[in-house]
């Protein structure tokens, strides 16, 4: 009786909260996002890309001017935004909403402020430059909408600009730190390839293809001569790459938006990883008859058990598709996971489908098997491209085949969960529609990133698999991925791990092979927080399903949450409780 009692009012509070909501002041509301808006027009007009990013192609024919002098004007224009959105908007007068969108957008402008003043991108990292580059034309033949002789006419017209960019990164590179460098080389022979090759094949037939193949050929030789200076910043790189503990703390802060700090999240991350190690030995011990069955399983003390997860986890393994049967295996778990989201009533798919599969481009490989690339906020029915990467084709065969045994069929499809359906590019494509621009624009990456790790075992808890433990297995192992990589992150940063001691975390600790877990310590290097977003976000959208799920008993409709869940936005995780509480409190 009082859990009926409590489920009673708290949907009288939350019905009282929405009707509170719909009497805030929508003028106010309407001044915040036209306050953005302005701001918008002013940052596209001195940062073109950032324009062409979001989807506005009004500016698609011209790149950035990123002299020293221009990057002073960047920052004095977030300075300016920054101290005149209070005087310009009452805090006070907004909805709740209003007032979420507020926070958000001053986080943004503050941490452009600081990631300028403190970590100097143009100075420190070659890979800055790599967004002029690559992605300025990538961007227009791949995913504008714009009509393609309009996108011709605009790569051409970026890539006569690119000389300037080339100067001004030997003129503003000074001594990057020395993985980042080793990223950035890899990556330029990518562009390198993409205008010799890839370019002309993205186009197709166009009337200016002798045009753009000479202007391609001019960039690619550009490019290789901007290789050469890469290279010869080895000689002065900075073998320091860690952040330190008072700049990852800002930075932390910053980026994930929930309500923990970076010792906190490393005390839950550690306490997770011991937890997350016992489930996997208890599925790979019920695994160990079927792929060992005349064998002994191997002693249960800590590491004989870690020796048996180790078999039973190289077994599995083997069962992956050869390089040329990367993509078509990955399309046809697409096919599964939809059927199955669509059945089981999981969440409504959204219509139309613009997720294309693909192979993913030279130039954006070098850090993971796969990325997904939804269509901008600001040009919402673009393509999305859920990118897959084949091994490199220098690799050695022994390298190949552990990439392939690490993502073997049953790990894709985990990865494609996570990735595609119902992870990334559902969310982002119901994110793309919310009523704010300051949500569609400043998207939070640990919310976007938990929601994908949320759903790895959640869509096995509804039943995708139909149980199979190979596809639990991996699904924990690829789990305790995440989990690792918030340790990895701080004690990388912060304590000073070693190479060494990152190697053992990861293939000792967390399974890996060693050829991933040497990817993921280059990734660490050069990617501080980022990694923690996994693990902060998941934990976030976890507690918060295990917390409604508790209040609403019976009345808890899964396909109904996560709907509400996503259609919030991707916010900071500290906002999710109240606003998606909020949204469950309305009609679905």
């Amino acid at each position: 009786m009082n859990r009926a009692l409590s489920r009673i009012l708290t949907a009288a509070a939350l019905s009282f909260l929405s009707a509170v909501s719909s009497l805030a002041q929508p003028a106010e509301d309407r001044r915040l996002q036209d306050y953005f808006q302005a701001y918008l027009e002013e940052n596209f007009r001195l940062q073109p890309m950032n324009a062409t990013g979001l989807g506005d192609h009004r500016y698609d024919a011209v790149l950035d001017d990123i002299s020293p002098e221009a990057r002073a004007r960047w920052n004095a224009l977030a300075r300016r935004t920054f101290d005149d959105l209070p005087r310009r908007v009452d805090f006070q007068r907004l909805s709740r909403d209003g007032q979420i969108d507020f926070e958000i957008l001053r986080n943004e402008l503050a941490a452009q402020l600081w990631t300028a003043e403190q970590l100097r991108p143009f100075e420190t990292d070659p890979r800055t430059y790599g967004r002029y580059l690559n992605d300025s034309v990538y961007a227009l033949v791949a995913q504008s909408t714009a009509p393609k002789e309009t996108n011709v006419a605009n790569a051409l017209a970026r890539m006569a600009e690119m000389p300037r960019i080339l100067a001004e990164a030997r003129r503003s590179l000074t001594r990057p730190a020395a993985p980042v460098l080793e990223t950035a080389i890899r990556q330029n022979l990518g562009a390198i390839n993409f205008y010799e090759s890839e370019l002309l094949a993205y186009v197709g037939d166009t009337p200016r293809r002798a045009e753009l193949a000479d202007a391609a050929a001019k960039i690619a030789a550009a490019l290789r001569q901007h290789q050469a200076f890469l290279e010869s910043l080895r000689a002065k790189a900075d073998p320091e790459w860690r952040l330190g503990p008072e700049k990852f703390a800002r930075k932390f802060a910053f980026e994930i938006g929930a309500a923990v700090d970076p010792e906190q999240n490393l005390a839950d991350a550690e306490a997770e990883f011991a937890r997350v190690r016992q489930e996997l030995h208890v599925i790979a011990r019920q695994l160990w008859p079927l792929y060992f069955p005349s064998r002994v399983p191997p002693p249960d003390d800590d590491a004989g058990r870690a020796e048996l997860v180790r078999l039973v986890t190289g077994a599995v393994n083997q069962e992956h598709p050869d390089a040329e049967g990367l993509l078509p295996a990955v399309r046809a778990t697409v096919a599964d996971l939809k059927a199955f989201i669509t059945k089981h009533d999981y969440l409504r798919l959204p219509e139309p489908d613009r997720c294309a599969i693909i192979e993913m481009p030279e130039f954006r490989r070098g850090n993971s098997l796969a990325y997904m690339e939804n269509s901008p906020p600001l040009d919402p029915e673009g393509p999305s491209y859920y990118a897959v990467s084949p091994p490199p084709a220098d690799w050695t065969e022994a390298q190949k085949r552990s990439f392939l045994e690490e993502y073997n069929g049953h790990m894709l499809k985990i990865l494609t969960l996570h990735e595609a359906y119902p992870g990334h590019y559902v969310q982002i494509e119901y994110a793309n529609r919310h009523p704010s621009l300051i949500r569609r624009v400043l998207q939070s990456g640990s919310y976007i990133e938990g929601w994908a790790v949320y759903n790895e075992v959640s869509m096995l808890d509804a039943g995708f698999g139909e149980g199979d433990l190979r596809l639990r297995l991996m699904q924990l192992k690829f789990y305790l991925r995440a989990v690792a990589n918030s340790i990895l992150d701080y004690r990388m940063h912060c304590a000073a791990m070693t190479d060494e001691e990152a190697l053992r975390l990861l293939v000792d600790g967390a399974f890996q092979s060693e050829g991933e877990a040497k990817l993921k310590i280059v990734r660490a290097k050069q990617s501080s927080v980022q990694l923690s977003t996994y693990f902060v976000g998941r934990m976030a959208h976890y507690r918060l399903r295990q917390a409604v799920q508790r209040e609403l008993g019976e009345s808890f409709s899964l396909g109904r949450y996560h709907e509400a869940v996503m259609s919030v936005g991707s916010v900071p995780p500290k906002y999710l409780p109240e606003l998606v509480r909020l949204r469950l409190a309305q009609p679905r």
